[in-house]
């Protein structure tokens, strides 16, 4: 997956947000057509057992600095799937106590060879808005003891219906199920072999793909394509 969504806070997005059944909105969702890798993007987790929605820098490693915490020379604002039971990774301890959601209306991708860009694509949910599986890391600063949160996206192998539009991976598009959610945002459920599913390619949603000039102007070429859902489901409910 590339670094850029579409955070647009439209009616079918509220709906999604609303189905995640919130108990606290620290900080108000971000409503942006265009967020790029190391921007501030809304997140969805549960703290002292309460879920709440508030703001990350979408890029999981930071670097303390005299001006606060920036996103770390390493890029991370993915994590791979392959990484998540490497203990000394960067998401290991987070895959297993602070697993978070990410509701966007879509997200982009950028096909590259030899460095140069091929072509770009936006995602987007045909109705509703699209869930995505991230990890999310508090960072406190000792001398002030001001928090930082931030957070990436899981991303997995590419899927057979998308190599045309992005041949080396996809993001984590979690199932709309409660009883899923549930437990992906419970920060108690250590079980991440119950996850193991869900680590493989799987489209749970139909979503439309557009093929743009660029990611900041996203003017469409050639006409949407209907990218269909896989049947079954990878995961008991």
């Amino acid at each position: 997956m590339c670094g850029r969504f579409n955070a647009t806070f439209d009616s079918g997005v509220k709906k999604l947000y609303t189905s995640l059944k919130i108990n606290k909105v620290i900080d108000k969702p971000i409503d942006k057509r265009f967020v790029k890798a190391a921007d501030t993007v809304s997140i969805v987790r549960e703290k002292n057992n309460s879920r709440v929605v508030e703001n990350a820098i979408w890029w999981l490693l930071l670097d303390n600095t005299e001006n606060g915490f920036k996103p770390s020379k390493y890029t991370s604002f993915n994590t791979r799937f392959d990484k998540l039971n490497t203990p000394r990774s960067a998401g290991y301890h987070a895959y297993r106590h602070s697993r978070c959601v990410i509701a966007v209306k879509g997200f982009g991708e950028t096909e590259f060879n030899d460095k140069k860009p091929v072509h770009y694509f936006d995602m987007a949910a045909d109705s509703g808005g699209i869930l995505l599986g991230g990890l999310a890391r508090d960072w406190v600063n000792k001398q002030t003891g001001e928090v930082t949160t931030s957070c990436s996206v899981i991303t997995l192998p590419p899927h057979e219906k998308l190599k045309h539009i992005h041949s080396k991976a996809m993001p984590l598009i979690l199932p709309q199920n409660e009883s899923l959610i549930n437990r992906w945002l419970n920060t108690t459920f250590i079980n991440t072999e119950h996850f193991k599913p869900l680590l493989h390619p799987h489209i749970p949603q139909r979503l439309i793909a557009q093929q743009i000039d660029k990611p900041k102007t996203h003017n469409a070429i050639n006409p949407p394509e209907l990218i269909t859902p896989d049947n079954s489901y990878l995961i008991e409910h």
